[in-house]
C-alpha cells in the first residue's frame, strides 16, 4: 500500500467521523496554541527586556572605580607625598596616569572619566531654590559618547558653563514656598496634604536653559555662595527610562577647570595642589563585548576595581528561559491530556472497523501497512489540530495585546506569533498524533481477519 493510497483512506475517515474528528482536532488545538502562544510571549518578552531594560544596562561598558579614595584634599599628591605610607595609599587611586593607560588597551573605544564635586542646595538667578542637586566633574564633550541627547543647547567650554540632566530641571520652586514647606513639614510631618504638595513641586519641570545658578554651601555656621554658574545646556530624558522617574536623579555636570574653580571659590582655605587629578569613577566602552573580562583583569591589575553589567543580562535571560520552559510544558501536559482523546478515538475507530481490516488482510495487506495506515490517519489528524492551533493563537496572542495595552499600559510590549515558532507547534501537534495512534496501530494490525469478519 502506498503513503497516497493510505493519506485517501485517512481522510475519508476523518471526514467520515466529524464529531470524533472535531474533539480530537479541538484538544490537539489547544495545546499547540498553548506551546505558540507560550513561546512567542517569552520571545516578545525577551525582545522588549533587550530593548527596554537590558538595553539600558548598557552592556559595552566597564565600570571602573578606585580601590582607596583617597587624601589630601581630593587631589592624588596632597598630604605627606612621598612617604612609604602615601605611596602604598596612593596605589588604589584612579588618576590620569592610570587613566591614560587604560585608554591605550586593545578594544577601548573611549573613556570617561568624572569625579563628584559634591551636593549643594542651588539658587537661581530668578530666585528659584532647589534643595538638592549633585555636581559632578567630566568632560562636557563627552556627554553624547554616554548615549546623552541634548534637549536644549549643548557642551560649551567657557569656565562656568554646567549641564542639567532631566532630573535637574525639576524641584526648583521659590524660596517663600520653599520656606513654607520646610516649616510645615518639620512641624506636621505626617500630614499627607503637605506631602502631596511637595510631591507636585518635586515633579515639576522649570525651564533652566540660559539661566545662572550658585550653589550654597554651610561652612563654619554661615553659609558660602559660589561664583554664578551658565546653563549652558539641557540633556533629555535617558532612553529607555521613565520621565515620571527621572526627576530623582538630579545631575548637573561641570568641566574639571570649572570644579577646581568652584572648590576654591567654596573653600577659600585651598590645600597643597595636587600633582594629578584623582577620579571618582572612569566609564569605558569597549568594541566587543567577549572582550570585557580580559579588559576587567587588567584594570584589575592596576589597583582599580572593574564591573559590568553583564552578570544582570544573563539573570534576565535565565528568568526567561525558565518562564518559556514553564510555558512549554503547560503546553506538552494540554497535548498528552488531547492525545488520550486520539487514543480512545482511534480505538473506537479499530473496533468499528475490524472487518474493514479482516477485509484488507484476506486482500493480502500485511501487518506493517495496516498499522502505517493508523499512524497515518493519526497523525494527519494531529496536523489539522496544528493548523487550526495557528488560528487559536492568533486569536490568542490578539487579545493578550489589547489586554496588555489597556491594562497593563505597556504598549512598548507586543505579543509577535513569530514563524520560527509555528514549526515548533505543528511538529508537537503531529508528534502526539503519532504517538497517540501507536497502539491502536499495533491493535489493528494485530486483529484477526477472519474474526474479523465472522463477528460482523
Amino acid at each position: 500500500m502506498r503513503l497516497a493510497d493510505s493519506m485517501r483512506l485517512a481522510w475519508g475517515q476523518i471526514k467520515r467521523r466529524k464529531v470524533v474528528t472535531a474533539l480530537c482536532m479541538t484538544g490537539i488545538s489547544i495545546g499547540c496554541a498553548a506551546i505558540i502562544v507560550a513561546l512567542s510571549l517569552g520571545n516578545s518578552a525577551q525582545s522588549y527586556l533587550e530593548k527596554e531594560i537590558i538595553g539600558s544596562l548598557k552592556l559595552d561598558e566597564i565600570n571602573v572605580t578606585p580601590q582607596s579614595s583617597g587624601g589630601g584634599g581630593g587631589g592624588g599628591g596632597g598630604g605627606a607625598s612621598g612617604s612609604g605610607e602615601s605611596a602604598g595609599w596612593d596605589r588604589g587611586l584612579l588618576t590620569d596616569d592610570k587613566l591614560e593607560v587604560i585608554k591605550g588597551f586593545d578594544h577601548v573605544k573611549s573613556a570617561i572619566a568624572t569625579k563628584r564635586v559634591g551636593n549643594f542646595r542651588s539658587i537661581s538667578s530668578d530666585n528659584l531654590v532647589n534643595q538638592n542637586l549633585s555636581l559632578v566633574a567630566m568632560d562636557l564633550s563627552q556627554l553624547k559618547e554616554q548615549g546623552n541627547k541634548f534637549k536644549q543647547g549643548g557642551p560649551l567650554e567657557q569656565l562656568g558653563a554646567v549641564v542639567f540632566n532631566y532630573g535637574a530641571t525639576t524641584g526648583w520652586i521659590d524660596k517663600q514656598t520653599s520656606e513654607r514647606l520646610n516649616q510645615m513639614m518639620s512641624t506636621d510631618p505626617e500630614n499627607p496634604k503637605l506631602w502631596e504638595e511637595w510631591q507636585m513641586y518635586e515633579s515639576m519641570v522649570s525651564d533652566m536653559y540660559g539661566k545662572n545658578i550658585q550653589m550654597e554651601r554651610w561652612e563654619n555656621e554661615k553659609t558660602v555662595l559660589s561664583p554664578q554658574l551658565y546653563v549652558g545646556g539641557v540633556l533629555d530624558v535617558p532612553v529607555g527610562e521613565n520621565a515620571q522617574f527621572a526627576f530623582y536623579d538630579r545631575q548637573a555636570y561641570v568641566s574639571f577647570e570649572t570644579a577646581e574653580w568652584l572648590s576654591n571659590s567654596l573653600s577659600p582655605q585651598g590645600g597643597t595642589a595636587p600633582k594629578q587629578r584623582v577620579y571618582d569613577s572612569l566609564t569605558i566602552k569597549v568594541d566587543d563585548l567577549e572582550s570585557i573580562k580580559p579588559l576587567e583583569e587588567l584594570i584589575q591589575k592596576l589597583s582599580l576595581n572593574a564591573s559590568d553589567n553583564l552578570m544582570m543580562r544573563d539573570q534576565i535571560a535565565s528568568q526567561m528561559n525558565t518562564f518559556k520552559a514553564i510555558a512549554l510544558g503547560v503546553g506538552v501536559f494540554i497535548l498528552l491530556l488531547a492525545s488520550i482523546s486520539i487514543i480512545v478515538a482511534m480505538t473506537m475507530s479499530t473496533h468499528q472497523r475490524r472487518r474493514q481490516i479482516g477485509i484488507m488482510k484476506v486482500l493480502g495487506a500485511n501487518m506493517p501497512q495496516i498499522r502505517n495506515m493508523f499512524i497515518v490517519e493519526a497523525s494527519l489528524l494531529g496536523f489539522l489540530g496544528g493548523l487550526l492551533g495557528i488560528v487559536f493563537a492568533n486569536l490568542i496572542v490578539t487579545g493578550l495585546n489589547s489586554f496588555i495595552t489597556a491594562s497593563a499600559g505597556m504598549s512598548g510590549l507586543q505579543v509577535i506569533v513569530t514563524l520560527d515558532t509555528l514549526p515548533i507547534g505543528i511538529a508537537f501537534a503531529v508528534m502526539t498524533g503519532v504517538m497517540s495512534g501507536i497502539y491502536p496501530a499495533i491493535s489493528a494490525a494485530r486483529t484477526n481477519a477472519l474474526l474479523a469478519i465472522k463477528r460482523d
